[in-house]
């Protein structure tokens, strides 16, 4: 089972049920079928923050990804921990769906480039 904590620590409302619903149905096609996830939507202050922090770029972005797991063999009985996608609405408003889809696929090892871009995109349809 994919367990999915949201928290959402921005000023705007965010549709929490469909971010969970996208996430679990991703993360389900990419072989995941059991692990735990954050997601948290932040305002443009905290996400500048944690790009500073994890990235030395001083600015905000739509979306940022902490994997931990990702798809690495795990002793039996541990669970995964897949990590965290951190979303920003000031920015992404609400075309969330496609940064959360691009931030799972960063939880699951894939790098920039034509692979993601096209898992994104099957992803979404």
């Amino acid at each position: 089972m994919i367990s999915v904590e949201v928290e959402n620590r921005s000023s705007l409302a965010v549709d929490e049920a469909g971010a969970v619903e996208l996430a679990g149905r991703i993360l389900r096609a990419e072989g995941i079928d059991d692990g735990e996830l954050g997601i948290a939507f932040v305002g443009a202050d905290e996400m500048r923050g944690l790009k500073h922090e994890h990235l030395g770029i001083d600015e905000a972005t739509d979306v940022l990804s902490f994997p931990i797991d990702g798809r690495d063999e795990l002793p039996e009985g541990v669970p995964r921990a897949l990590g965290d996608v951190v979303l920003c609405p000031e920015i992404v408003g609400d075309e969330w769906r496609r940064p959360l889809a691009h931030g799972l696929l960063h939880l699951l090892g894939y790098d920039h480039g034509d692979e993601m871009t096209s898992r994104e995109g099957e992803h979404l349809r």
